[in-house]
C-alpha cells in the first residue's frame, strides 16, 4: 500500500497540490473516585496526521490515528489501549452533480449535543473512554448526488470491523474482572455481507429554515449484543432495516433538534425491533457586549424494545433509555476560541446521574488545552451499564501541540 500512494503521489506531482496537517497530544486522567482495582490515574500520547492531496484526475485524504498508554509500556498489568490504526484512506472524484468516493472512511450523522442517536455508520471504538465516542473508520463506496437544496448518496459499507477493547485495569472497561471479551466479532452471514445506505439530506430557503437527512439502511445494526461462552463474552452483529432522520429547525435564536430512529430486526431471537428518538432545544443568549454567548440546552433521549422476551436496554448496555439533559454552552468569541459547556443527565428509569464540565482553548498559534470534570453516580440496585463501571470522578487534562 505504500509502494502505491507514493507511486501516485510522485507520478503526477507537477499536477497536484499536497496538504499535510495533524497534531500530537498528551492526555491526562485523573480518578478522585474510582474502583480500588482499577488505575487511579492514566496518561496516554496520542499523535493524528492527515494527509490530503488534490490533482485534475481525483482527491486523496488519508488519516493516521497512534496511541500509547503509559501502562502498556511501564507497568505489569497492561490496559491494551496501545495501537496504530489508519483510520481513513480513499479516493475521490467529482464530476458534474456527481461525485465517488472509495476507500475507508468516518462518518458524522446527527444533531444532538450529548448522544447522536443516528451516528451508526461507523463502530465505536471502546479502547478509549466510551464519552468520548470515537469511532473506527469503515470500508465503503459511495456515489453522491448534488441537488440544489442538498444531495443523495448511496454507500455500500463492507467488512464489518472487530470492536476492540481495553483490558480491565483500565476504568472504562465494561465488564467484570472475571469475564474477559474476545473481539472476533460473530455475524449472522459474514462480515462481508454488505450493508446498504440510501440518503438524502438539504436544506429549506425560507424565514426559518430547516436543515433535514433522511436514512434507509439494510445491513447489520450498529447495535450489537454479547453472547457468553463460559468466563468469555463476544460480540454478535445481526441484519436489520432501518429508518433514520435527524433535523434542525431555526426560530429566531432558538434551535430545535430532533434526531430518531426505527429498526426492524429481520430475524434474531435475542433482540428485538426497538425504537429511539432524541429531541432537543437551544437557546442562544448575547450576554456580553464583546460577543460571547451562552447557549441554554435542553435534551430529552427515550428508548424502547417491542418485544420483552427478548433482549431489554439493560441487556443491550444502552444508557441513554428515559434521561433528560440540562445543560449550558459558553462561547467567549475570544482570539482563542475559549468554549466552556457543561450539565447533568438524570435517568428516570433507574435514578442514575452524571454531570460534566468541559472546557477547551487555543494557546497561542500551534497549541490547545482543553480540560473536562466528570462525576458519574450509577443506580444502586439495577445492573446498567454506569453500574458495571462503579461510580467515579474524573479529572482530565490534554495539551496538544498542531501544526
Amino acid at each position: 500500500m505504500k509502494k502505491i500512494v507514493a507511486f501516485v503521489l510522485l507520478s503526477t506531482a507537477l499536477f497536484a497540490e499536497v496538504n499535510v496537517q495533524g497534531h500530537i497530544s498528551l492526555d491526562s486522567n485523573f480518578f478522585i473516585k474510582a474502583p480500588s482495582d482499577k488505575h487511579q490515574n492514566n496518561f496516554t500520547s496520542k499523535q493524528e496526521f492527515e494527509l490530503t492531496y488534490n490533482s485534475n484526475e481525483f482527491d486523496l485524504y488519508a488519516k493516521l490515528y497512534a496511541q500509547e498508554d503509559y501502562y502498556d509500556f511501564f507497568a505489569s498489568e497492561h490496559n491494551h489501549r496501545s495501537f496504530v490504526d489508519l483510520k481513513e484512506f480513499y479516493l475521490s472524484k467529482e464530476q458534474g452533480d456527481y461525485r465517488v468516493q472509495i476507500g475507508k472512511s468516518v462518518k458524522f450523522w446527527g444533531a444532538l449535543e450529548v448522544m447522536n442517536i443516528v451516528d451508526v455508520f461507523n463502530t465505536q471504538d471502546l479502547r478509549n473512554d466510551f464519552l468520548d465516542n470515537d469511532r473506527l473508520g469503515a470500508y465503503n463506496a459511495e456515489l453522491t448526488y448534488f441537488t440544489e437544496s442538498g444531495e443523495m448518496s448511496l454507500i455500500v459499507k463492507t467488512n464489518e470491523v472487530d470492536q476492540k477493547m481495553s483490558a480491565y485495569p483500565y476504568v472504562y472497561y465494561t465488564f467484570p474482572k472475571a469475564l474477559s471479551y474476545n473481539d472476533n466479532l460473530q455475524t449472522e452471514q459474514g462480515r462481508n455481507r454488505p450493508t446498504i445506505y440510501a440518503t438524502l439530506n438539504g436544506s429549506t430557503d425560507s424565514e426559518y429554515p430547516i436543515d433535514y437527512a433522511f436514512i434507509v439502511q439494510n445491513g447489520y445494526d450498529s447495535q450489537r449484543y454479547f453472547s457468553a461462552n463460559g468466563t468469555t463474552l463476544s460480540e454478535n452483529a445481526y441484519l436489520v432495516n432501518k429508518f433514520m432522520t435527524y433535523n434542525t429547525f431555526v426560530i429566531d435564536a432558538t434551535l430545535v433538534k430532533l434526531e430518531a430512529l426505527y429498526t426492524d430486526v429481520i430475524d434474531n431471537k435475542n433482540v428485538s425491533d426497538y425504537m429511539n428518538i432524541g429531541l432537543g432545544v437551544e437557546h442562544t443568549l448575547e450576554i456580553l457586549e464583546d460577543g460571547s454567548e451562552l447557549g441554554l440546552i435542553a435534551e430529552y433521549y427515550n428508548y424502547k424494545t417491542y418485544d420483552d422476551t427478548k433482549f431489554s436496554d439493560l441487556d443491550l448496555y444502552v444508557t441513554f433509555q428515559n434521561d433528560l439533559f440540562l445543560g449550558l454552552r459558553w462561547s467567549l468569541n475570544d482570539v482563542d476560541d475559549t468554549k466552556v459547556v457543561g450539565g447533568v443527565v438524570q435517568d428516570f428509569d433507574y435514578h442514575e446521574q452524571s454531570y460534566y464540565v468541559e472546557y477547551e482553548r487555543r494557546v497561542g498559534e500551534s497549541f490547545k488545552l482543553s480540560a473536562d470534570v466528570r462525576y458519574i453516580e450509577p443506580s444502586l440496585d439495577t445492573p446498567t451499564a454506569f453500574r458495571s463501571l462503579g461510580a467515579h470522578k474524573r479529572v482530565a487534562v490534554e495539551v496538544g501541540y498542531y501544526f
